[in-house]
């Protein structure tokens, strides 16, 4: 199953969740069943590495931290077979990639797998503190969690 993660820029909440689930994937034997990657919405950090902050944040957690950020292009929505999106506004950006509604079934919100966090989205903790980051750390996981009961074989 191939699964991409989406944020706006790809440098915090994206990478997160390719990496809190690839980590949580290799933890439970299954890595081989998924191809994980992430995006953005737009292209202003294309080609850098995770925000250093987020980094931190997962290294904290015994997370290893990969990946360099790039833009969603409309071959994505082909070629994945699930894109969840951060927030609302990237919900939107990435549904406009699919004007048909071809994909749409595919395209979802990705606090919809949390459990045990009411947010319906992931905050975008880019301009705040520690706080925010400790956040989307706690929502990832939630959500990583219910996506390898529903898809792991």
């Amino acid at each position: 199953m191939k699964i991409l993660f989406l944020c706006l820029g790809n440098i915090c909440r994206s990478p997160a969740g390719e990496n809190i689930f690839r980590d949580a994937t290799r933890k439970a034997g299954i890595a081989a069943q998924f191809v994980i990657d992430s995006a953005g919405t737009e292209a202003w950090h294309t080609g850098k590495g995770p925000d250093s902050r987020m980094t931190q944040t997962l290294v904290s957690r015994g997370v290893e931290v990969t990946g360099k950020a790039r833009q969603i292009k409309p071959a994505d929505l082909e070629e994945f077979d699930l894109i969840l999106a951060m927030d609302d506004e990237n919900y939107a950006n990435v549904k406009k990639l699919d004007p048909n509604g071809t994909f749409a079934e595919k395209i979802q919100k990705f606090t919809s797998y949390c459990q045990h966090h009411s947010e319906t989205e992931v905050p975008d903790p880019y301009y705040g503190g520690q706080d925010g980051f400790e956040l989307v750390a706690d929502l990832l996981e939630d959500g990583c969690s219910r996506l390898i009961e529903k898809y792991s074989t």
